[in-house]
C-alpha cells in the first residue's frame, strides 16, 4: 500500500475563515498576498500523520506587514507561541499566493519556512505546518519534521482535506496523481465528469467490516476506480456465510474475509494499479484503529455497538466521514418475516453522530468491551428483541443497503445539483417507502459534537 505520509484535515467552516483572510485584498482586485498563523492537533495512522487546524489566530493591529508579500512582527509569533503552548497545540503558518490549485513554493518561501521550523519545535515539539492559499482556496501543505540536531527536513502533504457539506480534497499530484482515462471506466467518467472521477479514484476508502454488505460496498468501490482500499475484519468465512457474501464459495470457509474479498476485488478493480490493505483484526484493535486513520473516508459495515463507537470518535475527533449503515429484520414466532428495515447516513462534523442517531448505546459498548456479547449463558438470558439476537439477514437485503450507503458517499464526493447531504435514510421494505430521519443535529450534550477535531487527544479510551 502507498502512502502519502502526511497530510492536512479542516473543517468546511474552518476553511471558509481562512478563505475571509487570506483572500480579502486578491478578491478585491489587489495583487497583495496575506498570511497567518494557526493551531493544528495531530492525528496519527499506521502509515500518515495528519495535522488537524483547529484554531485561527489572526494579525492584530501592527502584527504584520503587506507590501504585496506579506511578513509578520517578532510579537505576533511570540504571541501565537504562547497560545500553542496554553494549549498544548502545534502551530502552523498560512499565506496566499496570486494562482488557484496546489501552489509550489517560492525560494523566499521555502527559507522563511525553513528559519521558523527550529523556533516552533523547540516550543511546541511538534513540526511546524506551512500552507499555502490559491486564488481557488485551495490550499497545499508540508510538514517540516525535525531529521537531526538543527536539521529539519521539507516533506510534502499528499492531501489537504476539506470536511463538511462542501467535502473536497486538494491533491499534490507528485504523491497521488490523477489517474489516466481508461475505456473501462467510460461511462463512469461520463455520469459526473473528470474532475469528481479523479477526486473519487485518489480517495483512501477503509471498508471496516468485510461481511454481507461490506463485500458488496468493496466491490462497489473497486468498481468505481478507486484505487486506495483498506480491509478491516478479524473474522473467517462460515458456511452459513455463503447466503449473502458477493465472495465466498465454499473452499473459502474458514479463509479470512479480508483474504477472500481481496482477492476478488484484484480482479474487478478498473483503476490502473489497485492497492488494498488487509487489516485481520478488529477496529477496537490498535493495529484496526491506526489502520483507519490513514482513510479518507470510511464505511462502517459493522453490527455491533463497540465498533460503531469508535468509527463515531473518528469521524468527529479526527474528521474523518464515516458512512454508516445498518439492517433490522423482525420475524414472527412462526418465522414468517414481519418487518424489514435498512438505512443509511454520513457522520461528520455538522450532522448528527451515530449515538445522537440512536446507532448504539455506550451501555451497550460498555457490555461489549466485557467480552458478555459472545458470552452463551448472558446472550441466552436477553430479552427476544434485543440487537444482539436481530442477525437475520439475506443477499437481497444486504445489497439494498450497500447500494444505499454508496449513494451517500457519492452524494457526498459528486455534490449532484451542489447537494451533498440527502439526510440520514431509512428503507421499509414491507411498505416500499423511504424515510429520513428526524435527526437534524447532536444532543446538546453531546461528547462528541464538544470533540471536534480534537484528533489524538480525544479524551475517553475507545480500545
Amino acid at each position: 500500500m502507498s502512502s502519502v505520509g502526511y497530510s492536512v484535515a479542516l473543517t468546511t467552516e474552518f476553511g471558509a475563515g481562512l478563505r475571509d483572510h487570506l483572500l480579502s485584498h486578491i478578491s478585491k482586485g489587489y495583487l497583495q498576498e496575506d498570511m497567518c498563523f494557526a493551531l493544528w492537533r495531530p492525528s496519527t495512522g499506521q502509515s500518515r500523520r495528519t495535522a488537524i487546524l483547529t484554531e485561527i489566530i489572526l494579525p492584530l493591529e501592527g502584527e504584520r506587514k503587506l507590501h504585496g508579500g506579506a511578513s509578520f512582527m517578532s510579537s505576533y509569533l511570540e504571541r501565537v507561541c504562547g497560545l500553542a503552548l496554553e494549549r498544548g497545540m502545534g502551530i502552523a503558518f498560512l499565506h496566499s499566493h496570486f494562482t488557484p490549485g496546489w501552489q509550489g513554493m517560492s525560494a523566499d518561501d521555502v527559507v522563511a519556512e525553513e528559519r521558523l521550523a527550529p523556533r516552533i519545535f523547540a516550543t511546541t515539539g511538534l513540526p511546524l505546518v506551512g500552507l499555502t492559499m490559491g486564488t481557488d482556496g485551495a490550499l497545499s501543505a508540508r510538514f517540516w519534521p525535525r531529521i537531526g540536531r538543527g536539521r529539519f527536513s521539507r516533506e510534502g502533504c499528499g492531501t489537504v482535506r476539506f470536511i463538511g457539506d462542501d467535502f473536497n480534497v486538494t491533491f499534490m499530484d507528485q504523491l497521488a496523481p490523477k489517474p489516466a482515462f481508461k475505456e473501462e471506466l467510460k461511462r463512469t467518467y461520463s455520469a459526473w465528469g473528470e474532475e469528481k472521477q479523479n477526486l473519487i479514484a485518489r480517495l483512501h476508502c477503509g471498508v471496516i467490516g468485510a461481511g454481507s454488505v461490506g463485500a458488496l460496498v468493496a466491490e462497489g468501490l473497486a468498481r468505481m476506480g478507486v484505487e486506495n482500499i483498506t480491509l478491516i475484519d478479524f473474522d473467517e468465512i462460515k458456511r452459513h456465510n455463503l447466503d449473502r457474501h458477493l465472495h465466498a464459495a465454499t473452499d473459502d470457509i474458514g479463509k479470512l474475509k479480508v483474504d477472500v474479498t481481496a482477492k476478488i476485488l484484484e480482479k474487478h478493480a478498473t483503476a490502473n494499479k489497485l492497492n488494498i490493505r488487509k487489516v485481520p483484526v478488529g477496529i477496537h484493535c490498535e493495529e484496526g484503529l491506526k489502520a483507519a486513520l490513514d482513510c479518507d473516508i470510511s464505511f462502517s459495515c459493522v453490527d455491533r455497538p463497540w465498533p460503531r463507537q469508535i468509527l463515531n470518535m473518528i469521524a468527529t475527533a479526527h474528521l474523518i466521514p464515516v458512512i454508516d449503515g445498518g439492517i433490522r429484520l423482525s420475524v414472527t414466532r412462526s418465522e414468517k418475516l414481519r418487518s424489514a428495515d435498512w438505512r443509511a447516513h454520513t457522520v461528520l462534523p455538522g450532522r448528527p453522530c451515530l449515538e445522537c442517531l440512536g446507532q448504539f448505546n455506550p451501555s451497550d459498548v460498555s457490555i461489549e468491551r466485557q467480552g458478555l456479547l459472545d458470552d452463551p449463558s448472558y446472550i441466552a438470558g436477553l430479552p427476544d428483541n434485543h440487537f444482539i439476537h436481530r442477525n437475520e439477514n439475506v443477499f437481497g437485503f444486504s445489497m439494498n443497503a450497500a447500494g444505499l450507503m454508496i449513494l451517500q458517499f457519492l452524494s457526498l464526493v459528486v455534490q449532484p445539483a451542489g447537494i451533498s447531504d440527502t439526510g440520514a435514510q431509512l428503507y421499509h421494505f414491507v411498505t416500499g417507502t423511504m424515510d429520513k430521519d428526524k435527526v437534524y443535529e447532536c444532543d446538546e450534550h453531546c461528547a462528541y459534537k464538544n470533540h471536534i477535531g480534537i484528533g489524538d487527544e480525544f479524551p475517553y479510551p475507545v480500545i
